[in-house]
């Protein structure tokens, strides 16, 4: 079947379809949630400059608003740090009894291995014994035309996993790769296995893999077994002519079944936090109706991608998913505040005890 004909009879054959999608429920407890970086990605480095929100210039601006607005940690970027900043960062956590999670870049090659361990050990003398990572900054079915791309890309990223095992064991630190829009979840499985590390496990997105054509919530059955950290989301969908629009919305609001995720990641992992990513933006465009869009995957299954657009249309997002692009730089900011709160708020009265 060529990739027209399997997205033709894909599309016709989800008509046919009703996927039920389980509801949140009211009753959840007992967890604590932090908030991830790219919560503010507009105000975090003064990308958008306001008087009226300063920007973040680093971790501890970060960490003391999170602080202020009653989060419980934060996961963020570990480069660029001093000894003098660390002491500052470790006392500002450790009297707000907040936990601090890194963000990392894989060792690119031999060479980019000892600024790899330079920001492993001044980070883990900050207090991270958490180092999030990703193998792709980009989105799969954007970054490659071919599958013979796609796999050059994976042995690389192999290639840098395995250089980065070896410094995450010789310290005893966590290195936690995300599904990042690259892997499908049975992918980064896949690799984790053959990596075979205790030391080497997953960020799991809530979300991410909605772009992928997989079920978030069998996406995180997947992957909690291997949860070092997780970026909690929600997310909307919508329909439009190539394919759907995908979006994070506030928790609560979309198809992830938080409350099933959050208590999967906890089950494997006594000890996970659990961090927002609320990204306050425009919504993506998943041009899964479009050839180009299946150039890496092998075997794509038309039964799956017709169940997928089902759900799409049987749960697909009340009124218009968050826009940024028309509003001015404080009304973009304002949004991506009041979501961040929102959130935080939704999980005290619906996650907290």
């Amino acid at each position: 079947m060529s990739r027209r004909d399997f997205i033709q009879q894909s599309s016709m054959a989800a008509m046919a379809f009703s996927v039920p999608f389980p509801k949140i429920p009211e009753f959840l407890k007992n967890y604590s949630m932090g908030v991830v970086v790219h919560s503010y990605g507009m105000r975090y480095g003064g990308r958008l400059k306001s008087e009226q929100f300063p920007p973040f210039l680093n971790a501890l601006n970060l960490m003391k608003h999170c602080q202020k607005i009653g989060a419980g940690g934060v996961q963020t970027m570990v480069s660029g740090w001093d000894e003098d900043f660390v002491k500052m960062l470790r006392s500002e956590s450790d009297q707000g009894g907040m936990y601090l999670e890194g963000s990392i870049g894989l060792p690119k090659d031999e060479g980019d291995l000892e600024r790899f361990e330079r920001e492993i050990k001044i980070a883990k003398e900050a207090g991270v014994s958490v180092f999030r990572t990703v193998c792709l900054n980009g989105r799969r079915y954007e970054n490659f035309d071919s599958k013979n791309q796609f796999d050059e890309f994976k042995s690389n990223a192999i290639h840098s996993l395995e250089m980065a095992e070896k410094i995450v064991r010789k310290h005893q630190v966590k290195l936690a790769v995300e599904n990042h829009k690259d892997w499908k979840a049975a992918e980064l499985v896949e690799i984790l296995e053959k990596l075979g590390s205790e030391w080497v496990g997953a960020t799991v997105d809530f979300g991410n893999n909605v772009s992928l054509i997989e079920d978030p919530n069998e996406v995180i059955e997947t992957l909690a077994p291997y949860a070092f950290s997780t970026h909690v989301k929600d997310m909307g969908v919508k329909e439009y002519e190539e394919g759907f629009l995908l979006s994070e919305v506030p928790l609560g609001e979309g198809i992830v079944n938080l409350k099933k995720g959050m208590d999967l990641c906890k089950k494997f992992n006594p000890d996970i936090h659990f961090s927002l990513e609320m990204i306050t933006r425009d919504p993506l465009q998943i041009p899964c109706l479009k050839d180009h869009y299946w150039a890496t995957f092998e075997n794509p299954s038309a039964v799956e991608f017709a169940k997928h657009l089902a759900m799409i249309r049987k749960h697909e997002f009340e009124g218009k998913l968050p826009e940024t692009s028309p509003l001015t730089t404080d009304e973009k900011l304002t949004l991506e505040e009041d979501y961040v709160q929102k959130c935080l708020t939704y999980s005290k009265n619906n996650l907290l005890t």
